[in-house]
């Protein structure tokens, strides 16, 4: 049988990703093994997909001075030799990489041994893990077309990324019902990542006496920012995490607001639902969400508010809503929609496997 080893972690969007890829994987006859450090999110995640899961050791490599760094570089190379070892005993035909830092032990090992490594960067511009590995891997794949420029050797590919194939199966009844909400009145999403978006929520609060005249609207507040007093509130539903009931909750919306981390908006772009994104700053982040929200605005899938302008939510969300069809028509001519099938393909590719 073909065997394959998946890895990535430190975050839900460095493992959300390979998920969407097992069932498919297992279609095609792979027996999947996944490699992720022993406490991180990713095992808990995998663990429930009933996936064989081994730990290695693992630093978080920094691109500031620290002396924390010495300690890390220890780490990673104790979770090479970890890696090694665990590699050694699966002999997989190849390795599929979602990145993190726990993922750069394991395709530096990987390489030493032989095996052909299979990349995936999510950003615009690629992440200080992924940097490291890419040059132990056979291919990268990216979401953005515009990272190809980042990638040297010729082995880029422009997949797009891998959605999860249980988004496309919802319901907009059940997403409405679940909201106690009606169907003759159209409806606002807004999320903020899986921890919410402080300052999106309250922006968003601050304009609900006038947006609830003309729209529903579900608040994916994030765990602890429910607000008590809006809990009766006709027409908004807020929930503090969501998780089998988000494909519904997609379903029902009409249009949606949040941040642009890569997956969320690949998943967007897959469900065709037209989107105000307002990225993270340079100042709280890499810089990374800024671009990716860039591209998409420059591609004709979303609109683009910066956080410093978040007063003007209303006024952005009502002019997205008033043009959807404009964003829908640009998002149906996207190639990219969902890359699942041309990622199994590059994997096929690496290993040999016609």
């Amino acid at each position: 049988m073909k065997k394959i080893v998946l890895t990535g972690g430190g975050t839900a969007g460095h493992v959300t990703p390979n998920i969407a890829l097992i069932p498919e994987l297992q279609k095609e006859g792979w027996e999947i093994s996944y490699i992720g450090t022993e406490k991180g999110i990713e095992r808990e995640l995998i663990e429930r997909e009933k996936i064989p899961y081994y730990a290695v050791r693992s630093g978080k490599l920094r691109r500031y001075l620290s002396k924390e760094n010495l300690k890390d570089m220890f780490r990673v190379l104790g979770g090479i030799s970890d890696a090694k070892k665990v590699l050694k005993k699966l002999k997989p035909d190849v390795i599929f990489s979602k990145g993190g830092f726990v993922a750069v032990p394991v395709v530096i090992a990987g390489s030493k041994l032989g095996i052909p490594v299979v990349i995936h960067e999510s950003d615009i511009t690629p992440g200080l893990a992924n940097k490291i590995a890419m040059p132990h891997a056979k291919t990268v794949c990216t979401t953005f077309p515009e990272t190809l420029k980042y990638i040297k050797g010729g082995k880029g590919v422009n997949t797009g990324s891998p959605i999860r194939k249980e988004l496309f199966n919802s319901s907009k009844e059940k997403g409405l019902e679940i909201c106690g909400f009606s169907a003759d009145k159209p409806v606002i999403l807004s999320m903020g990542g899986s921890l919410g978006a402080v300052k999106i929520n309250n922006a968003l609060r601050k304009a609900l006496p006038s947006l609830l005249k003309d729209f529903q609207i579900i608040h994916l507040c994030g765990k602890g920012n429910a607000d008590e007093s809006l809990m009766n509130t006709q027409g908004y539903k807020q929930f503090e995490y969501v998780n089998e009931e988000l494909k519904d909750l997609f379903a029902a919306a009409d249009v949606i607001i949040s941040r642009s981390g890569s997956n969320s908006i690949s998943e967007f772009l897959a469900l065709k639902k037209p989107s105000l994104l307002i990225p993270l700053s340079a100042n709280a982040s890499r810089g990374d969400q800024i671009l990716n929200a860039e591209s998409f605005e420059r591609q004709g899938f979303s609109k683009v508010l910066q956080e410093e302008n978040i007063d003007r939510l209303e006024e952005e969300v009502r002019d997205l809503y008033n043009n959807r069809q404009k964003y829908i028509d640009a998002m149906e001519k996207s190639s990219a929609s969902n890359g699942v099938d041309m990622i199994i393909n590059e994997i096929n590719k690496a290993a040999n496997i016609k």
